[in-house]
């Protein structure tokens, strides 16, 4: 079983697409990765030796922010806007949409259910 920064990948699953389990790898870095590394990207996790592991292994550690560390950077980015008192942090804060998306009708993702009005009654 391949372990890489902290995270099982799926062993049935093709090397390319097991990558993409790391947070902050997607489809271009884990192509990236594995040109770096000299691995096969259509080789399944499970058919990977242990040095393979390895090369990918040094590779995620050396050049790529994953997991916990970019988790923790994302945080502060958001919490540094909000402290600064920024139009951004502001709409972090209240729970609304932060790229200038509409709030009158939709949004619903960010601003969560509907408060309901009132009960029905019988």
């Amino acid at each position: 079983m391949a372990r890489i920064a902290g995270v099982d990948l799926p062993r049935k699953k093709k090397i390319k697409v097991g990558l993409r389990y790391i947070f902050g790898i997607g489809k271009k870095s884990a192509l990236d990765i594995l040109k770096a590394a000299e691995v096969d990207p259509e080789l399944r996790v499970e058919e990977l030796s242990g040095e393979q592991v390895a090369k990918i292994r040094q590779e995620v550690e050396k050049n790529y922010k994953v997991e916990g560390t970019l988790r923790t950077e994302i945080t502060e980015n958001i919490k540094r806007l909000i402290s600064i008192n920024s139009y951004r942090g502001l709409r972090h804060k209240r729970g609304l949409p932060v790229r200038g998306q509409r709030t009158h009708t939709n949004a619903r993702t960010r601003k969560g259910p509907r408060p309901s009005i009132g009960k029905r009654r019988k």
